[in-house]
């Protein structure tokens, strides 16, 4: 699936039939000439940023595009809250207002919040119309900018409103990591972690002793990283596109992790961090069950914190708090509480039967701050 187009760039494939698409990861890409010219469905472009990336990025990305084409721009607020109805709706008055038509081309030049809302915009005006993913952040670059999962937030729920929409391309600069803020970067780590976890031993082993490269933002250290998480994704994707069995796995601690997002409110603790005590929480509880050692738990932990991400749960959560927001888990079917946990470390699985009393007590003794 990958291939190497030049010692800095490199190349894998979403492989979705007539809708495969490349990933694009590499130093400097964006501002590249032709860059983004090959996956523009006409002449009209419209690239969505936030107020954040804007002054960074978004006149490096209007120079990635071909002279003739007209391009309107729309710079959003940024953060989690931003993510709803509301915001998409921004953007479906701006395409309307510039006359865009059904061959018109938006570009996600952002975060995962900007690449999710974009992706939801694009899927539905005018039922469908192309999308071009340009992530900015760790956390975009290694998960939510591949796969097509696209939507916004509820009130009781994170990623409740949305569609499945495959970008037609997804290009990775890695430079614009170095204008990470660090809390950013610890939750993008979260979801590298989440690979190593939930499918491959090896590379969990590798990132164990390559922390410290990567928080210091090692060159050769990000793009092995951010390539074996993207292609993992990628293969994920392409086994299982609508998330009807193996994609599911990829929403390791996200069922904690989003209702520590839904109760906080959105943007008070980082997707990635919620996420990353989430992940605790689940290894823990497949410890209980019997899955997991006590080391490999503590494996788990030491491994969280040293990507600096939380290893205690919200102190003003009860157990009701939780229970409450994960019985509105997308996942769930029946009334059943379906749970992602971990056989062995690199071995994930979907789990619809956990004791109630055993889910509760996990909750219950789980450390708060």
């Amino acid at each position: 699936m990958s291939q190497t187009s030049s010692p800095a760039r490199r190349t894998l494939e979403v492989a979705l039939g007539s809708r495969s698409y490349p990933i694009h990861i590499g130093p400097g890409l964006l501002g590249q000439p032709e860059a983004l010219a090959p996956w523009l469905a006409g002449r009209q472009v419209m690239i969505v940023t936030n107020e954040v990336v804007a002054p960074l990025y978004l006149e490096r990305c209007r120079a990635s595009l071909p002279a003739e084409v007209e391009v309107r721009e729309l710079v959003l607020p940024d953060g989690e809250a931003t993510k709803t109805l509301a915001s998409v709706s921004r953007i479906w008055d701006a395409l309307l207002e510039a006359g865009f038509n059904r061959r018109c081309t938006l570009i996600a030049l952002g975060g995962g919040v900007i690449g999710d809302m974009v992706g939801f915009a694009a899927a539905c005006y005018q039922r469908g119309v192309a999308f071009i993913q340009v992530p900015t952040t760790l956390l975009s670059q290694v998960d939510s900018s591949v796969g097509g999962k696209t939507g916004v937030n509820h009130p009781l729920g994170k990623n409740m409103i949305g569609a499945f929409w495959q970008p037609r391309s997804v290009l990775i600069d890695t430079e614009t990591l170095a204008t990470l803020p660090p809390r950013e970067f610890s939750a993008g780590l979260a979801e590298v972690i989440k690979y190593g976890l939930i499918r491959d031993a090896d590379f969990l082993a590798w990132l164990e002793e390559a922390m410290p490269a990567l928080r210091a933002l090692e060159p050769a250290a990000l793009a092995r990283a951010i390539e074996r998480s993207c292609k993992l994704k990628a293969e994920i994707v392409a086994e299982d596109e609508t998330e009807q069995g193996v994609r599911a796995l990829l929403n390791l601690g996200h069922t904690f992790g989003h209702a520590i997002e839904a109760h906080q409110g959105y943007g008070v603790w980082l997707h990635g961090e919620a996420v990353g005590a989430g992940m605790l929480m689940a290894a823990e509880l497949s410890a209980r069950l019997g899955w997991l050692s006590a080391e490999e738990v503590a494996r788990v932990r030491d491994i969280l914190a040293a990507a600096a991400l939380p290893l205690a749960a919200p102190a003003d959560m009860s157990v009701e708090d939780f229970l409450v927001r994960m019985r509105l888990d997308k996942k769930n079917i029946d009334s059943r509480l379906r749970l992602i946990l971990l056989h062995s470390l690199g071995s994930a699985c979907l789990s619809d039967e956990t004791p109630a009393e055993l889910l509760e007590a996990l909750i219950e003794t789980f450390p708060r701050d």
